[in-house]
């Protein structure tokens, strides 16, 4: 501890000289932990496990599917624009190229429309935004100025059980897939308070981790139900991310991450990257919140389309009140993680623009440092915020390729076909 009146007489400059983290987190005023928590990100690669900018501009109400008329370099009327990325001192991130997987279908031509949406905002704004297929392609747009730009699968749905799909997927950008969204796939099971269909993952799901892992592909365990999670686990070669979700042990919903999940991920190496949605941070909005999404689920897991279930979603979402959520809160889930599964093992997974419910001060893409501030506050060293900004994610993501790299030479490309498990006789 570092007496008050001793500081007190030093001069700036020496004060300046003292390495950070000397001061204990007590002493540290609020500006001083805003400062101190800009200057990290500013030095560090901020990466961003998932936001829904994508799906914004195709279900933009002025001009669907229009990049141009969602004019980044202006306010916009959700949660993203350059000039809050930059306030934000985003270094990274991975836009998440969601389509909904209730109703029949299709979907590959909609996920074909959002990684199109996705490449065309980057090439939109190339002062800004530089695509990024590696991690050697994320460390070259930090030393430009821009913010790398990956794209991630939010669901497996756009496969239509076809592993020649998800290689094309990957040829396109495609750099993580999320196994499910909210309805299970044919063959993986989600976590939405939907009744189990396979028990985790069927031979093909893991054929698919399988060749997720031969192309370099990082496996999203985000919406998977448990059993899905530890199937994966048991099979993967690479480490595994959560691109946007949080501890199951803070706040017990579905879509976040029981505590045994998270001590396996020393031994796999994987990342959860905690997201700031209200209903899996504070277990009060989840009360509210989690009877009226099934409700709406329902709903539109009956719909024709995944347009029309899209529709029914953001309509029923819009009319739920909710209480407030401190930014605090979103703190204690990082900790947990960080005190249950390692340091090396958390990161951030804001999940803007896929939300309408944030905490109190964390709702929008400027607000990173704020929540930075408040670790700060706890006491977090330089090196530890540095983890969570985005090392840790970007080593999980090396030696995923890495090991693609070395199962390229040992395998050739699966030729697994789907086939729909026989019908059980009553």
């Amino acid at each position: 501890m570092i007496n008050k009146s001793w500081l007190g007489t030093l001069c700036p400059l020496v004060l300046a000289l003292l390495p950070l983290g000397s001061v204990s987190a007590a002493e540290i005023s609020a500006d001083e932990a805003l400062r101190r928590a800009d200057r990290v990100l500013r030095d560090s690669i901020l990466v961003d496990g998932h936001n829904d900018l994508p799906i914004t501009i195709r279900e933009y109400k002025a001009a669907p599917f229009d990049v141009d008329a969602y004019d980044l370099r202006k306010p916009t009327p959700g949660d993203t624009d350059l000039a809050r990325l930059r306030a934000g001192r985003l270094g990274a991130q991975f836009w998440s190229v969601y389509i909904p997987g209730e109703g029949r279908g299709p979907f590959a031509r909609p996920q074909l429309d959002q990684i199109d949406i996705a490449h065309r905002i980057i090439e939109r704004y190339p002062e800004a935004f530089q695509l990024a297929t590696s991690v050697a392609d994320v460390r070259k747009a930090k030393r430009r100025g821009r913010i790398a730009s990956m794209l991630g699968m939010e669901g497996g749905y756009g496969l239509e059980n076809s592993i020649g799909a998800l290689r094309t997927y990957y040829a396109l950008g495609v750099r993580y897939m999320a196994l499910t969204h909210n309805a299970h796939t044919d063959w993986a099971d989600a976590a939405a308070p939907l009744q189990p269909r396979h028990n985790g993952l069927t031979p093909f799901g893991e054929e698919v981790v399988r060749e997720m892992n031969r192309l370099g592909m990082l496996v999203d365990l985000s919406h998977a139900s448990p059993k899905t999670m530890a199937d994966t686990l048991r099979i993967t070669q690479a480490p595994v991310i959560f691109s946007h979700s949080s501890a199951r042990a803070l706040c017990d919903v579905p879509r976040n991450v029981p505590d045994d999940i998270l001590r396996e991920l020393p031994r796999n190496g994987g990342v959860v990257m905690v997201t700031f949605v209200s209903s899996f941070i504070n277990c009060e909005v989840g009360k509210v919140l989690q009877p009226a999404m099934a409700a709406i689920g329902l709903q539109a897991r009956a719909a024709g389309t995944p347009a029309e279930a899209a529709r029914i979603r953001a309509d029923g979402y819009a009319a739920i009140k909710l209480p407030p959520t401190p930014l605090a809160m979103v703190a204690n889930h990082i900790e947990h993680i960080r005190n249950v599964a390692g340091i090396d093992h958390v990161g951030i997974g804001g999940d803007f623009d896929g939300n309408d419910w944030w905490p109190e001060g964390l709702d929008d893409v400027s607000t990173y440092p704020k929540l930075f501030a408040e670790l700060v506050r706890r006491g977090w060293t330089d090196e530890e915020l540095r983890k969570l900004a985005g090392e840790n994610v970007l080593r999980a993501w090396s030696q995923t390729e890495k090991v693609a790299t070395r199962l390229q030479r040992e395998r050739r490309p699966s030729a697994m076909q789907f086939s729909a498990p026989a019908p059980q006789s009553p």
